[in-house]
Order: structure tokens, then sequence, then C-alpha cells
């Protein structure tokens, strides 16, 4: 059974600059979610809930889910108020009950709460497969947001942790 996390695709990302190739991503992720469902398997929606004034305040049309996203009543949302979704959170917890086999990781950004989350997973010894077209993030200003996913593809699948990550496009998980 697949554990399918989901970080961060609410509506504030929408501000700022474009991200790279959202809706493919929220397509494959839409995808990649249905068939975790269609095997029994679970999906995890990690929402960032920022302070008061940030795009991610709880409660308002940021902190949304972008509407875009296919939810479904049994899927389980943690919320997160830094990076990590592990800190200070129930999601090691949560896991922990549903023991996956393993944890696919999606989401926004590449380089902030999604790398947070793979090395995170990683440690704490999950077989986490990263999604390779499943996760987003915008241009730097000294990395295209391309070079920005090479990168973190590298570094994850040189990560040393209990078990190494795989790097696998949504088609082929």
């Amino acid at each position: 059974m697949d554990a399918l996390l989901v970080v961060d695709m609410q509506a504030g990302l929408l501000r700022g600059g474009p991200k790279h190739d959202l809706a493919g991503v929220v397509e494959r992720i839409n995808r990649l979610a249905q068939r975790v469902r269609q095997r029994r398997g679970s999906v995890v929606f990690v929402q960032h809930a920022g302070p008061v004034g940030d795009d991610f305040e709880p409660h308002t049309p940021g902190w949304s889910l972008l509407t875009t996203l296919e939810t479904e009543p049994a899927d389980r949302i943690v919320s997160k108020r830094l990076n990590d979704p592990f800190f200070q959170t129930s999601l090691q917890g949560d896991l922990a009950a549903l023991r996956p086999e393993r944890l696919l990781v999606t989401g926004w950004a590449t380089d902030l709460c999604v790398d947070a989350t793979v090395r995170s997973a990683a440690a704490l010894g999950f077989k986490v497969v990263a999604v390779a077209d499943c996760h987003t993030v915008s241009d730097r200003p000294h990395l295209s947001a391309a070079k920005v996913i090479d990168h973190h593809h590298w570094v994850w699948a040189n990560l040393l942790a209990p078990h190494p990550v795989t790097i696998v496009p949504e088609a082929e998980v």
C-alpha cells in the first residue's frame, strides 16, 4: 500500500511568479491520487498554515487547496507551520499507523517544502518515491525552475538514508 503526500498545493501558491508546468503537475497528481485510492492506499494533503497576513494564513482564500485538485472524503489533511511537515505535526504518527510500503511525495515548492519532506521522510526510514513530474517551483534568481528541479532530483537520489530515494515519473509509479 502506498501513501501519497501532496505538499502545499494551495491557492496561495498562485501569487508570485509562474510555477513550472503547474497545470500538468496538478493533472498528474490527480491521476496518481486516483490510482493510489483504487489500490487502497492513502492520500494525505499537507496544508501550510502561515502567520497572520501571509498568503497561506488559515481560513483565508490562499490557505485553501487548489480547486483543480481532486479530493475525496477519505483523504487526510495535515497542517504544518514550517517547511518540514514532520515537525510538530501528526504526520509521522499518521504514517506509522498506515504502514505504507512506499511514501510518494509531490507538491510545491521543490526546493523548500517538498525537499524538506523528502529529506525528513528518508531520514525517518520511509521508502520515499519523489514523483519526478509531480512537483513544481518558480524560477529562482540564480536558477530556472527546471534547473532547480533537476538539481533536487540529483540531491535526493544521492541522500544517505536507510532506503535510497527513488525518482520516477508519475506514469511509472
